[in-house]
Protein backbone atom coordinates (compact mmCIF):
# COMPACT_ATOMS: atom_id res chain seq x y z
CA UNK A 1 0.00 0.00 0.00
CA UNK A 2 1.34 3.45 -0.94
CA UNK A 3 1.79 5.76 2.01
CA UNK A 4 -0.58 8.74 1.93
CA UNK A 5 1.92 11.36 3.04
CA UNK A 6 2.74 14.71 1.36
CA UNK A 7 6.52 14.42 1.73
CA UNK A 8 6.56 10.81 0.51
CA UNK A 9 4.19 11.77 -2.31
CA UNK A 10 6.37 14.65 -3.50
CA UNK A 11 9.56 12.56 -3.33
CA UNK A 12 7.88 9.85 -5.36
CA UNK A 13 6.75 12.39 -7.96
CA UNK A 14 10.18 13.99 -8.11
CA UNK A 15 11.83 10.59 -8.62
CA UNK A 16 9.54 9.93 -11.58
CA UNK A 17 10.33 13.28 -13.10
CA UNK A 18 14.09 12.84 -12.56
CA UNK A 19 14.00 9.47 -14.31
CA UNK A 20 12.42 11.09 -17.38
CA UNK A 21 8.85 9.92 -16.83
CA UNK A 22 5.78 12.04 -17.53
CA UNK A 23 3.59 12.91 -14.55
CA UNK A 24 -0.19 12.76 -14.93
CA UNK A 25 -2.26 14.51 -12.28
CA UNK A 26 -5.16 12.09 -12.38
CA UNK A 27 -2.87 9.06 -12.02
CA UNK A 28 -1.02 10.59 -9.07
CA UNK A 29 -4.29 11.61 -7.42
CA UNK A 30 -5.65 8.06 -7.71
CA UNK A 31 -2.41 6.49 -6.52
CA UNK A 32 -2.23 8.62 -3.39
CA UNK A 33 -6.00 8.89 -2.78
CA UNK A 34 -6.04 12.69 -2.91
CA UNK A 35 -7.75 15.13 -5.24
CA UNK A 36 -6.03 16.72 -8.23
CA UNK A 37 -5.82 20.09 -6.46
CA UNK A 38 -3.45 18.53 -3.92
CA UNK A 39 -1.29 17.17 -6.73
CA UNK A 40 -1.26 20.60 -8.38
CA UNK A 41 0.00 22.15 -5.14
CA UNK A 42 2.71 19.50 -4.97
CA UNK A 43 3.74 20.34 -8.53
CA UNK A 44 4.04 24.04 -7.62
CA UNK A 45 6.14 23.12 -4.58
CA UNK A 46 8.48 21.11 -6.81
CA UNK A 47 8.74 24.11 -9.14
CA UNK A 48 9.74 26.34 -6.21
CA UNK A 49 12.38 23.81 -5.19
CA UNK A 50 13.82 23.74 -8.72
CA UNK A 51 13.91 27.56 -8.79
CA UNK A 52 15.80 27.59 -5.47
CA UNK A 53 18.27 25.02 -6.79
CA UNK A 54 18.90 27.16 -9.86
CA UNK A 55 19.59 30.22 -7.68
CA UNK A 56 22.07 28.27 -5.54
CA UNK A 57 23.84 26.06 -8.08
CA UNK A 58 23.11 27.52 -11.51
CA UNK A 59 21.78 24.15 -12.69
CA UNK A 60 18.52 24.89 -14.46
CA UNK A 61 15.76 22.27 -14.49
CA UNK A 62 12.21 23.25 -15.40
CA UNK A 63 8.97 21.46 -14.66
CA UNK A 64 6.84 22.07 -17.74
CA UNK A 65 3.45 20.94 -18.96
CA UNK A 66 3.73 18.92 -22.16
CA UNK A 67 0.56 19.61 -24.15
CA UNK A 68 1.26 16.72 -26.51
CA UNK A 69 1.36 14.12 -23.73
CA UNK A 70 -0.98 16.07 -21.44
CA UNK A 71 1.32 15.62 -18.50
CA UNK A 72 4.23 17.20 -16.66
CA UNK A 73 7.86 16.46 -17.36
CA UNK A 74 11.28 17.72 -16.32
CA UNK A 75 13.21 19.68 -18.91
CA UNK A 76 16.92 19.94 -18.24
CA UNK A 77 19.11 22.78 -19.44
CA UNK A 78 22.81 22.04 -19.43
CA UNK A 79 24.85 25.06 -18.49
CA UNK A 80 27.72 25.36 -21.00
CA UNK A 81 31.16 25.39 -19.40
CA UNK A 82 34.02 27.58 -20.46
CA UNK A 83 36.50 26.00 -22.83
CA UNK A 84 40.14 25.46 -21.83
CA UNK A 85 41.12 28.39 -24.03
CA UNK A 86 38.49 30.66 -22.43
CA UNK A 87 39.57 29.74 -18.90
CA UNK A 88 43.18 30.48 -19.79
CA UNK A 89 42.19 33.89 -21.21
CA UNK A 90 40.09 34.76 -18.13
CA UNK A 91 42.83 33.73 -15.67
CA UNK A 92 45.40 35.82 -17.56
CA UNK A 93 43.09 38.85 -17.46
CA UNK A 94 42.47 38.37 -13.73
CA UNK A 95 46.17 38.13 -12.96
CA UNK A 96 46.99 41.20 -15.03
CA UNK A 97 44.24 43.23 -13.33
CA UNK A 98 45.92 42.89 -9.90
CA UNK A 99 42.54 44.00 -8.54
CA UNK A 100 42.38 41.58 -5.58
CA UNK A 101 44.56 40.66 -2.65
CA UNK A 102 46.92 37.75 -3.22
CA UNK A 103 44.84 35.38 -1.08
CA UNK A 104 41.61 36.30 -2.90
CA UNK A 105 43.21 36.00 -6.33
CA UNK A 106 44.78 32.59 -5.69
CA UNK A 107 41.54 31.18 -4.30
CA UNK A 108 39.53 32.56 -7.23
CA UNK A 109 41.95 31.07 -9.77
CA UNK A 110 41.82 27.67 -8.06
CA UNK A 111 38.02 27.68 -8.12
CA UNK A 112 37.87 28.82 -11.71
CA UNK A 113 40.18 26.02 -12.88
CA UNK A 114 38.43 23.41 -10.70
CA UNK A 115 34.93 24.39 -11.84
CA UNK A 116 35.49 25.04 -15.52
CA UNK A 117 38.36 22.86 -16.71
CA UNK A 118 38.06 19.08 -17.26
CA UNK A 119 40.25 17.11 -14.79
CA UNK A 120 42.61 15.91 -17.52
CA UNK A 121 43.49 19.53 -18.52
CA UNK A 122 43.71 21.21 -15.10
CA UNK A 123 47.42 20.55 -14.71
CA UNK A 124 48.14 22.10 -18.11
CA UNK A 125 46.12 25.26 -17.42
CA UNK A 126 47.66 25.57 -13.95
CA UNK A 127 51.18 25.22 -15.39
CA UNK A 128 50.50 27.94 -17.96
CA UNK A 129 49.70 30.50 -15.24
CA UNK A 130 52.03 29.19 -12.51
CA UNK A 131 54.79 31.74 -13.09
CA UNK A 132 52.42 34.71 -12.99
CA UNK A 133 50.80 33.30 -9.86
CA UNK A 134 54.18 33.00 -8.17
CA UNK A 135 55.18 36.57 -9.02
CA UNK A 136 51.75 38.09 -8.37
CA UNK A 137 52.01 41.44 -6.55
CA UNK A 138 48.90 42.69 -4.81
CA UNK A 139 48.04 46.38 -4.72
CA UNK A 140 49.28 48.61 -1.91
CA UNK A 141 45.91 49.06 -0.23
CA UNK A 142 45.72 45.29 0.54
CA UNK A 143 41.98 45.55 1.23
CA UNK A 144 39.25 42.96 0.78
CA UNK A 145 36.18 44.69 -0.62
CA UNK A 146 34.26 42.13 -2.69
CA UNK A 147 31.51 41.95 -0.05
CA UNK A 148 31.02 45.72 -0.28
CA UNK A 149 30.97 45.53 -4.08
CA UNK A 150 28.19 42.92 -3.92
CA UNK A 151 26.19 45.09 -1.51
CA UNK A 152 26.55 47.99 -3.92
CA UNK A 153 25.46 45.81 -6.83
CA UNK A 154 22.31 44.71 -5.01
CA UNK A 155 21.57 48.33 -4.04
CA UNK A 156 21.91 49.38 -7.68
CA UNK A 157 19.56 46.59 -8.77
CA UNK A 158 17.00 47.57 -6.12
CA UNK A 159 17.56 51.34 -6.62
CA UNK A 160 18.31 51.87 -2.93
CA UNK A 161 20.31 54.72 -1.43
CA UNK A 162 23.49 53.91 0.45
CA UNK A 163 25.55 55.72 3.08
CA UNK A 164 29.32 55.48 2.88
CA UNK A 165 32.30 56.56 4.93
CA UNK A 166 34.98 57.33 2.37
CA UNK A 167 38.70 58.10 2.48
CA UNK A 168 39.61 60.70 -0.13
CA UNK A 169 42.98 60.92 -1.87
CA UNK A 170 44.01 63.65 0.61
CA UNK A 171 43.30 61.17 3.46
CA UNK A 172 40.32 63.18 4.64
CA UNK A 173 37.37 61.04 5.77
CA UNK A 174 33.94 62.11 4.53
CA UNK A 175 30.44 60.74 4.94
CA UNK A 176 28.13 60.65 1.95
CA UNK A 177 24.58 59.57 1.19
CA UNK A 178 24.47 58.55 -2.46
CA UNK A 179 22.38 57.00 -5.20
CA UNK A 180 24.55 54.14 -6.54
CA UNK A 181 24.38 53.96 -10.34
CA UNK A 182 27.12 51.65 -11.62
CA UNK A 183 30.22 49.63 -10.78
CA UNK A 184 33.15 50.06 -13.16
CA UNK A 185 36.70 48.75 -13.41
CA UNK A 186 39.72 50.63 -14.72
CA UNK A 187 43.46 50.07 -14.35
CA UNK A 188 43.68 48.01 -11.14
CA UNK A 189 40.67 49.49 -9.30
CA UNK A 190 36.91 49.04 -9.03
CA UNK A 191 34.87 52.23 -8.91
CA UNK A 192 31.37 53.26 -7.88
CA UNK A 193 29.58 55.92 -9.92
CA UNK A 194 26.94 57.62 -7.78
CA UNK A 195 24.85 60.76 -7.34
CA UNK A 196 25.37 62.57 -4.04
CA UNK A 197 22.33 63.60 -2.02
CA UNK A 198 22.01 66.52 0.40
CA UNK A 199 25.27 68.33 -0.38
CA UNK A 200 26.13 71.96 -1.03
CA UNK A 201 27.42 71.69 -4.60
CA UNK A 202 28.77 75.25 -4.56
CA UNK A 203 31.16 74.35 -1.74
CA UNK A 204 31.90 70.74 -2.62
CA UNK A 205 32.53 70.95 -6.37
CA UNK A 206 34.71 73.04 -8.61
CA UNK A 207 31.85 73.07 -11.10
CA UNK A 208 28.53 73.30 -9.25
CA UNK A 209 26.65 72.75 -12.52
CA UNK A 210 28.27 69.37 -13.09
CA UNK A 211 25.35 66.92 -13.26
CA UNK A 212 27.42 63.81 -13.91
CA UNK A 213 27.99 61.14 -11.21
CA UNK A 214 30.77 61.28 -8.67
CA UNK A 215 33.38 58.50 -8.82
CA UNK A 216 34.50 56.60 -5.70
CA UNK A 217 37.17 53.93 -5.49
CA UNK A 218 35.46 51.01 -3.80
CA UNK A 219 38.53 49.92 -1.82
CA UNK A 220 38.49 53.35 -0.14
CA UNK A 221 34.97 52.89 1.18
CA UNK A 222 35.53 52.19 4.87
CA UNK A 223 31.91 51.65 5.89
CA UNK A 224 28.78 51.05 3.84
CA UNK A 225 25.11 50.85 4.78
CA UNK A 226 22.30 50.07 2.36
CA UNK A 227 19.31 52.19 3.34
CA UNK A 228 15.70 51.09 3.22
CA UNK A 229 14.78 53.94 0.92
CA UNK A 230 14.53 53.97 -2.84
CA UNK A 231 15.58 56.62 -5.33
CA UNK A 232 13.86 57.18 -8.63
CA UNK A 233 15.40 58.33 -11.89
CA UNK A 234 13.12 58.92 -14.89
CA UNK A 235 13.83 56.59 -17.79
CA UNK A 236 14.89 59.48 -20.02
CA UNK A 237 17.51 60.45 -17.42
CA UNK A 238 18.71 56.91 -16.72
CA UNK A 239 22.42 56.36 -16.33
CA UNK A 240 23.89 54.54 -19.32
CA UNK A 241 27.18 53.25 -17.99
CA UNK A 242 28.28 51.90 -21.38
CA UNK A 243 28.13 55.34 -22.98
CA UNK A 244 29.57 57.00 -19.87
CA UNK A 245 32.42 54.47 -19.74
CA UNK A 246 33.56 55.44 -23.25
CA UNK A 247 34.21 58.98 -22.10
CA UNK A 248 35.59 58.51 -18.59
CA UNK A 249 38.80 56.68 -19.33
CA UNK A 250 40.70 58.21 -16.43
CA UNK A 251 38.12 57.87 -13.64
CA UNK A 252 37.90 61.59 -12.98
CA UNK A 253 34.57 63.32 -13.25
CA UNK A 254 34.18 66.82 -14.56
CA UNK A 255 33.08 68.72 -17.61
CA UNK A 256 32.63 66.81 -20.86
CA UNK A 257 35.23 68.13 -23.25
CA UNK A 258 36.52 67.48 -26.75
CA UNK A 259 40.25 67.28 -27.35
CA UNK A 260 42.00 67.33 -30.73
CA UNK A 261 45.60 66.24 -31.12
CA UNK A 262 48.06 65.05 -33.70
CA UNK A 263 49.48 61.57 -33.17
CA UNK A 264 52.64 60.34 -34.85
CA UNK A 265 53.53 56.81 -33.91
CA UNK A 266 53.66 53.26 -35.16
CA UNK A 267 50.38 52.11 -33.64
CA UNK A 268 47.42 54.46 -33.97
CA UNK A 269 45.14 51.49 -33.21
CA UNK A 270 46.38 51.55 -29.60
CA UNK A 271 45.22 55.17 -29.31
CA UNK A 272 41.77 54.34 -30.66
CA UNK A 273 41.49 51.42 -28.22
CA UNK A 274 42.61 53.60 -25.29
CA UNK A 275 40.05 56.30 -26.14
CA UNK A 276 36.83 54.63 -27.36
CA UNK A 277 35.33 57.95 -28.48
CA UNK A 278 38.41 58.83 -30.57
CA UNK A 279 37.98 59.45 -34.28
CA UNK A 280 40.60 60.03 -36.94
CA UNK A 281 39.77 63.32 -38.64
CA UNK A 282 42.55 63.14 -41.23
CA UNK A 283 45.94 61.63 -41.98
CA UNK A 284 48.97 63.46 -43.33
CA UNK A 285 52.42 61.99 -43.91
CA UNK A 286 52.01 59.27 -41.27
CA UNK A 287 50.45 61.66 -38.74
CA UNK A 288 46.86 61.36 -37.56
CA UNK A 289 44.61 64.19 -36.41
CA UNK A 290 42.44 62.66 -33.69
CA UNK A 291 39.41 64.00 -31.83
CA UNK A 292 38.14 62.47 -28.57
CA UNK A 293 35.45 63.24 -25.99
CA UNK A 294 36.35 62.71 -22.33
CA UNK A 295 35.29 63.89 -18.91
CA UNK A 296 37.65 66.07 -16.84
CA UNK A 297 41.31 66.79 -17.47
CA UNK A 298 42.49 63.22 -16.94
CA UNK A 299 43.33 62.91 -20.61
CA UNK A 300 46.07 65.51 -20.17
CA UNK A 301 48.16 63.09 -18.09
CA UNK A 302 47.86 60.45 -20.78
CA UNK A 303 48.76 62.92 -23.54
CA UNK A 304 51.86 64.01 -21.64
CA UNK A 305 52.88 60.38 -21.21
CA UNK A 306 53.03 60.02 -25.00
CA UNK A 307 55.89 62.49 -25.27
CA UNK A 308 56.67 63.93 -28.71
CA UNK A 309 54.33 61.44 -30.39
CA UNK A 310 51.44 63.76 -29.48
CA UNK A 311 50.78 67.45 -30.14
CA UNK A 312 47.57 68.98 -28.77
CA UNK A 313 45.64 71.20 -31.16
CA UNK A 314 42.70 72.30 -29.03
CA UNK A 315 40.43 71.37 -26.14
Amino acid sequence: MIKNDKVFRMLSMYDKLSSGKVLFKNEEANAFHVNEKSIQRDIEDIREYLDAQFAQTGNENRLIYDHTQRGYRLERFERPMLSNEEVLAVTKILLDSRALTRAEMMEMLDRLVACCVPPENRRLVSDLISNERYHYIELQHKKVFIDKMWQIGVAIHETKNIEITYERTDRKIVNRKVQPLAIMFSEFYFYLAANIENIDREKAFQNAEDKFPTIYRIDRIQELTVLDEHYRIPYKDRFEEGEYRKRIQFMQTGKLQRTEFWYQGINVEAVLDRLPTAKILKEEDGRYLISAETFSNGIEMWLRSQGDRVAVVQK
